[in-house]
């Protein structure tokens, strides 16, 4: 299938769909861990890589490859390797393409699992992270290093929204000689590619979007083949990886990603605008509102301005928590990307083990609230959040 000819929506249908000698028309899950060969020779092929095909479910699967196809399909990628997980495949990345003595910059807005794996495991390793405020490009070029080798970013960033200029920060990893790596997780290939805005490769926790409904964990990285063969010769040896069910799920789940992506975006950003309204709120974070401080920028590189917000409470955790606790509707729970709308305290939840001080200098508060805005009714979903504010 020529991914050229077709629009992302077709391709989320179509792309990377094999049949078998069955002629099934829904892609078919292979649940096997190992693969039988007609003779030594062919077995002997295989294992070398002189002939293509199956070896061992670990690293090689026909439900995982066309999952694989059709995310590459999405975001306009080479190739693309799954994992077990979206850190799973930030750790994939790293370990495949950095080694002892090498620097990474990450922006400093990032998942706090990502911040412990950046700052706790790596560094065991002699791997050193700098982190940086991610929209200051004068930071960025002072970071890097001559050992720098991977710059990392999450934009929109998780739980603030902050929009990072992916263009203008490509620019300078690449004059400094380093890849540029972005977590695409919040807006998905549905609303931005960054890819085609400079990045060399897109992290992702399928578990989110792309999957849709909280159902699996999966992760995945794209990008050209030759940079994607490092992570996936970790993958193939170290195990991180993905079961043929979950990218079973995951496949057929972005087969409605466009249409859902649009559908909870117009949902949070009518919601980022009630919320903007009501005088219990010091300020919403949302990038497609006018107020966002980058929200020319998200304009530009996204197709909208997403499905996650997060909005500040006056009165601190103890009113944030009262919002939680007064819930009725909304699941409380640290994911995210889910056709239900999801809430959570990120101080004391997805960046709980990272220290005060780093969730400060992050611009994490006490009375902050994320909430990723499902399928339901917005007027339910406001009703619900403004109960434990009365």
């Amino acid at each position: 299938m020529d991914i050229n000819e077709y629009d992302i929506e077709t391709l989320a249908v179509r792309a990377g769909q094999e049949r078998s000698q069955f002629g099934e028309h829904a892609e078919a899950l292979y649940l096997t861990s190992s693969y039988v060969y007609k003779s030594a020779a062919q077995a002997a092929a295989r294992f070398s890589g002189e002939e293509p095909g199956n070896i061992y479910s670990r690293f090689t699967n026909p439900t995982v490859t066309m999952m694989q196809e059709r995310l590459a399909a999405l975001e306009g990628a080479e190739a693309c390797v799954a994992t077990a997980s979206g850190m799973a495949a930030i750790l994939s990345t790293v370990m495949g393409l950095m080694k002892a003595g090498d620097h990474l910059v990450s922006s400093r807005s990032i998942f706090g699992s990502t911040q412990v794996l950046f700052g706790q495991i790596f560094s065991k390793f002699g791997i050193e992270t700098s982190y940086v405020d991610g929209g200051d490009l004068a930071a960025w070029k002072g970071a890097m290093r001559p050992n720098t080798k991977i710059v990392f970013l999450e934009t929109p960033s998780n739980p603030l929204t902050e929009v990072f200029d992916i263009e203008a920060i490509a620019k300078v990893a690449h004059e400094a000689g380093a890849l540029l790596v972005v977590d695409n997780c919040f807006c998905s290939p549905a609303l931005q590619l960054p890819l085609k805005l400079g990045a060399d490769l897109i992290i992702h926790s399928a578990t989110k979007y792309l999957d849709g409904q909280g159902r699996v964990l999966a992760g995945a990285i794209c990008g050209p083949r030759a940079l994607i063969e490092e992570p996936f010769k970790f993958i193939r040896s170290a195990g991180p990886s993905i079961s043929p069910f979950n990218a079973w799920i995951v496949l057929k789940g972005m087969e409605t990603l466009s249409i859902r992506m649009q559908a909870q975006s117009a949902n949070a950003l009518e919601l980022a605008k009630r919320l903007e309204a009501h005088p219990k709120v010091a300020r919403v974070f949302y990038p497609g509102l006018p107020s966002h401080p980058q929200h020319a920028l998200a304009m530009k590189q996204q197709k909208s301005g997403g499905a996650v917000l997060a909005f500040e409470v006056k009165g601190g955790k103890d009113a944030a928590w009262r919002v939680v606790d007064n819930t009725k509707l909304l699941s409380i729970t640290a994911n995210l990307g889910d056709t239900k709308t999801t809430i959570t305290h990120p101080a004391t939840t997805t960046h709980g083990r990272i220290s005060p001080e780093a969730r400060a200098a992050s611009g994490i508060s006490d009375g902050l609230l994320r909430i990723a805005v499902g399928l339901e009714s917005v007027d339910d979903i406001e009703a619900d959040l403004l109960r434990g504010m009365a």
